[in-house]
């Protein structure tokens, strides 16, 4: 069994995230807004990992554990974005960046860099799909991946449920979030993001070769962090009455016990 093996499975990979992506372009056009393309994120992760259970060669038990809990994940978003933002308008973020944009420039600038980010941060995924067994020394380090997964999905779930619940009370209008989990973080739906692929790549790692795909949960912590997740979010937060004393007692990412003060 060799790593070269992979070249099909993440060809077909791009294939049917590119696919994807042109279904979702069209859809954006003709409804006029390309915030749907949040919507094929997830998506576009659970294709991988399916593709990569369907033609992958390598340990069995490994890639249908890895399509289901991508798929939990990434139906559970999908869905999630979808009723968030079903009848309104263009989010924020794309009405900044694509104000006057050119056709092509949407294009580049959204769709095939999201095509590009889902190809390549799945790539343990890929590469998993063609690699035997876990070794028994390193089934610790997998089924810890699978308590950071768990982890990772909750912070999620529980984060965007509890925001969902706070904006649908109209007395909550013009406050802000401070019990729950966002009173031990600012972003707990993005922590949760990070520690979901952390834990997907630690099952993934059944030596030195695959060890190496670090990168691909780095890249992806870093998009949450500091490019389109908690910094762009707090960016349109900045001013919001009560948000600065809400920065000062909670902490930005990494989740941390509150300060009596942002105890309900």
């Amino acid at each position: 069994m060799s790593d070269f093996d992979i070249l099909p499975v993440t060809a077909a990979a791009a294939l049917a995230v590119a696919i994807l992506h042109s279904i979702t372009f069209v859809i954006a056009r003709r409804v006029g807004r390309y915030n749907v393309v949040d919507v094929a994120w997830g998506l576009g992760f659970v294709l991988v990992a399916a593709v990569a259970a369907l033609l992958g060669h390598g340990d069995p038990i490994r890639r249908w554990t890895l399509l289901a809990l991508v798929s939990i994940w990434g139906l559970r978003l999908s869905w999630h974005i979808h009723r968030k933002t079903l009848g309104r308008g263009e989010d924020r973020r794309y009405a900044d960046l694509l104000r006057s944009a050119s056709t092509a420039t949407v294009i580049t600038r959204v769709f095939l860099l999201q095509w590009f980010l889902i190809v390549f941060i799945s790539f343990p995924l890929q590469l998993s799909a063609v690699r035997g067994p876990t070794p028994k020394p390193l089934l610790p380090v997998c089924a810890f991946g699978v308590v950071v997964w768990s982890i990772g999905f909750c912070f999620e779930a529980v984060g965007d449920r509890q925001l969902k619940a706070f904006k649908s009370d109209p007395a909550n209008k013009g406050t802000i979030l401070d019990h729950g989990l966002w009173a031990w973080t600012r972003h707990p739906n993005y922590f949760g993001d990070a520690c979901v692929w952390w834990g997907v790549w630690l099952i993934t790692v059944t030596g030195w070769v695959p060890l190496t795909t670090v990168v691909s949960p780095l890249v992806m912590t870093y998009f949450l962090v500091d490019v389109s997740g908690a910094r762009l979010t707090e960016k349109y937060m900045r001013g919001r009455p009560g948000f600065a004393e809400y920065q000062s007692r909670t902490s930005y990412f990494v989740p941390h016990p509150p300060t009596p003060a942002s105890r309900p």
